[in-house]
């Protein structure tokens, strides 16, 4: 933004003139030439002076064309697949690097609350497949073990799972293996028919198995290798993440705690399934025994092992709740997805507590003291 005040003997002919560089040479030409006419009908400045100003004009008309794109260059046209690797936050969340507060589990403490520096983009595509894994347990309740390896020296990620799994058939309208359809193509999904009733958050056998490789941002594709089988159904994703994309140049201890914490929350709200790490099956039986890795060793103000109230619900809500020591806590879940920011599932559990928790103070009372909801669930954490 450039402005022009000429000085005029007359106050009332003193216009300021001011020139968008963005708007291109016509328009500045434009209101360069309106100025000129008005300096023009006083003759009050001086060559030199004229002349300043003609560099100026020509100064800025210069570097404006140089700033000028082509049409082309300004309006283009992306594939999907190119708009995926250009914009990636729209479809899995920031690249940058984000350090906030999260509750990871290192391997020498456990469970703990800390500040972590992880890409939010890499978090997703890790947690996207736990959660179809996961998820494979409701369309099948024979499914009992989910096993999940992460090697940071070899940038290895490996999500397997038992039960139920993709279809290896050719597909009759798309001509192809149903696993190269939904893993090689995009806008492909089983969740389109919405007459179908579904509980997870996100349909998976034949006797065959399949090997299929994608390289190159899905650019190149090794041909599907299929071939008879005997055993028992399963899907295994394994993966490569070009950390390069996310500006970073191995899976870091941060990430990897998180990850590791994601592994724990599936052996907590998976139920039935048990979860192996790297090889270990870790120790966790049901959400009780997940709850317990939070509150492990902490103790209330009077030195007493926190208490822990666990409801089941129904087949579908799992309860706790314990002090909170630093105000409202919450950690929960919603078809293993975690909602580390809550929601109307959380404020539906806490609302009904806090409820019959004032309830009970006011009958208990005597001094009439009262008491808000806010106050309440401060010293609350629901799990």
């Amino acid at each position: 933004m450039y402005e022009y005040k000429p000085w005029l003997p007359v106050q009332r002919c003193s216009p300021v003139v001011r020139v968008d560089s963005s708007q291109g040479n016509l328009n500045i030409l434009k209101l360069f030439h309106n100025w000129i006419i008005i300096t023009k009908r006083y003759t009050l400045f001086d060559n030199q002076m004229n002349a300043s100003k003609k560099e100026d004009s020509e100064s800025i008309n210069k570097n404006d064309t140089s700033k000028k794109m082509s049409v082309e260059r300004v309006y283009q046209k992306k594939t999907q697949l190119e708009h995926i690797l250009l914009r990636p936050d729209t479809y899995i969340g920031s690249v940058e690097p984000l350090t906030q507060l999260m509750w990871v589990y290192d391997e020498d403490v456990g469970m703990n609350c800390r500040e972590v520096t992880f890409v939010p983009g890499l978090y997703k595509i890790f947690d996207e497949i736990l959660v179809n894994a996961a998820d494979n347990k409701q369309r099948d309740k024979n499914m009992t073990c989910i096993k999940i390896s992460i090697d940071p020296e070899s940038n290895i990620i490996s999500i397997w799972n038992n039960g139920k799994g993709i279809p290896v058939v050719e597909h009759k309208v798309e001509k192809v293996y149903v696993p190269a359809l939904i893993f090689g193509q995009l806008l492909t999904s089983s969740n389109y028919d919405d007459d179908e009733k579904k509980v997870d958050a996100m349909a998976m056998g034949q006797n065959f198995v399949t090997y299929l490789t994608w390289m190159n941002n899905m650019m190149k594709t090794s041909e599907p290798k299929i071939k008879h089988f005997e055993g028992d159904d399963y899907t295994c994703i394994t993966f490569q993440p070009d950390l390069s994309k996310f500006k970073m140049e191995k899976l870091d201890k941060d990430i990897v705690a998180l990850m590791t914490r994601r592994a724990y929350d599936l052996a907590g709200s998976c139920k039935g399934v048990k979860v192996m790490l790297n090889g270990k099956k870790l120790p966790v039986n049901g959400f009780r025994s997940y709850v317990d890795l939070y509150v492990k060793d902490k103790l209330d103000e009077t030195g007493v092992a926190l208490k822990v109230i666990h409801e089941v619900v129904n087949e579908r809500w799992d309860v706790c709740l314990t002090l909170s020591e630093k105000g409202f806590q919450q950690i929960s879940f919603v078809n293993s997805i975690a909602t580390t920011k809550g929601g109307r599932h959380v404020d539906y559990v806490v609302d009904q507590v806090v409820g019959k928790l004032i309830e009970v103070v006011k009958k208990k009372n005597k001094a009439g003291v009262s008491v808000k909801p806010f106050q309440a669930s401060n010293f609350m954490k629901k799990y």
